[in-house]
């Protein structure tokens, strides 16, 4: 039996940078992973449903060429095999980069299935044989997967989840997005994009629900304004199957109706992997449908720890893989900083982006805050006027007391490359009239930042 510092279950954001990390700090480790190195985000989530809406970008681009003063002779038409393959090749690219990043780094990939034996053990099975390996420290990285609802039953033919939604054979002509987080609405944008009839279905009364109500409501507005149906407030009973459309009966506020699609994408959120890994056998603790840690991620067995989506918090990959960092760190005696979930930024990739981080208005209301809130919309902005894309805005949330900035909340062209300044605004307590004093280059959609926070406080000039 072959003996490790670490072993890691689980190679995607969490397990993959976790095992870097520890070798980094000078571990022996071995990475098990059943499928492709870098797990569902590199190979079926982040990266390749980017590439997906990166080519949705360049057709839309395309179709509007006229409005920029460049005329196209002939019909341009979305190849959509062609945008699939880009997609695969773009993952497994990824996916060879971890591979040689575990080379460099001296990790072993353990191919299999893992399941915990005792504390210090790990079985690993792949193609009917079983090998045993040891560690010191084992971490639980399994991540999860597409969520099932009784009635929404995946068939991967006409009721799809978001892994088929990346390698469909031919473009449908229409579709029925179940969900409007993140994974539904970034679909539900990129199917549209390229001509597919796309009716969104959102149980509650907001797209995007976790995010600010304003920035739900400027995606719906984009949303409808690009030819999306959207349906708040509305759940999915049935799907009938039979035809050669799916018939899907929707309840809304006003009754039931019915809507036909080619296919229908389930997107009602994920299931973390628990299962066959030896949890009950050992008596690892879970609650709620997560793994319970501490705030250094151990088990309530010594010795065994668990990050990323099968642990409490957001089901995020940079979650995952602070997570990791400080884990590995923590086991190697380090003195890391428990990772902040107060400051953790989310991004959605539709066309508007969102991207957010902090406290939403009513919910630094709701915790007793007095504040002071800033705006500032992209048709005040030169950069957005002249990119020819002026929808969204920047909104700040700050304590009216003390300055501090609670939360941002943004929605428009490239936002999800400027939150990270208020990450780091956030990490370092900066203060509202800071921001306004720190120069932003113009013309930039980053200098919308700058703005709200004037605007704050009534000192915005542009608007």
């Amino acid at each position: 039996m072959k003996k490790y510092d670490l072993l890691i279950i689980g190679s995607g954001p969490g397990g993959y940078v976790a095992a870097i990390r520890a070798s980094q700090l000078g571990m022996q480790v071995g990475v098990v992973e059943k499928a492709e190195l870098g797990g569902v985000c590199l190979n079926w989530g982040c990266i390749p449903a980017k590439a997906l809406l990166k080519s949705a970008q360049v057709f839309d681009y395309i179709k509007h060429a006229e409005t920029y003063g460049i005329k196209i002779d002939g019909k341009v038409v979305p190849d959509f095999p062609k945008i699939i393959e880009r997609s695969r090749t773009v993952a497994d690219g990824m996916s060879r980069g971890i591979q040689f990043l575990f080379r460099k780094n001296k990790i072993d990939t353990l191919v299999g299935t893992g399941k915990l034996l005792d504390q210090k053990t790990v079985e690993v099975t792949h193609d009917g044989k079983t090998e045993k390996y040891t560690a010191g420290h084992i971490i639980l990285a399994t991540g999860s997967r597409s969520k099932e609802l009784p009635n929404l039953k995946q068939d991967g033919k006409k009721i799809i989840g978001y892994r088929k939604a990346m390698t469909l054979e031919k473009q449908p002509e229409s579709m029925v997005v179940v969900g409007s987080g993140a994974i539904g609405s970034e679909f539900a944008s990129f199917y549209n994009s390229l001509g597919t009839r796309v009716t969104l279905v959102e149980f509650l009364p907001h797209l995007v629900p976790l995010e600010d109500e304003e920035v739900s409501k400027q995606l719906e507005r984009s949303f409808k304004k690009a030819g999306i149906k959207v349906m708040v407030s509305s759940s999915v009973e049935s799907v009938d199957t039979s035809g050669e459309k799916c018939k899907v009966r929707i309840k809304t506020k006003k009754g039931m109706v019915e809507e036909e699609a080619d296919v229908v994408l389930s997107a009602v959120g994920i299931a973390p992997n628990l299962e066959n890994l030896g949890l009950e056998e050992l008596g690892i603790q879970v609650e709620n449908g997560k793994i319970k840690v501490d705030p250094w991620y151990q088990t309530n067995i010594p010795g065994i720890y668990a990050i990323g989506d099968i642990v409490p918090g957001p089901a995020l990959a940079h979650v995952a893989s602070a997570e990791g960092i400080t884990c590995v760190e923590k086991i190697a005696g380090k003195n890391p900083q428990p990772v902040d979930y107060n400051n953790i930024p989310a991004c959605t990739y539709t066309a508007p982006e969102i991207a957010s981080v902090g406290y939403t208005e009513k919910a630094a209301v709701e915790a007793g805050y007095e504040i002071r809130v800033g705006k500032f919309p992209f048709t005040a902005s030169g950069k957005a006027s002249a990119a020819g894309n002026k929808d969204g805005f920047v909104k700040l949330v700050f304590d009216a007391k003390y300055g501090e900035l609670l939360g941002a909340h943004m929605v428009g062209d490239n936002v999800t490359e400027m939150i990270a300044e208020i990450v780091v605004a956030r990490k370092l307590e900066t203060t509202g009239h800071e921001i306004i004093k720190s120069i932003h280059p113009h013309p930039t959609m980053s200098e919308a930042v700058m703005e709200a926070a004037a605007a704050a406080y009534g000192e915005v000039i542009h608007l």
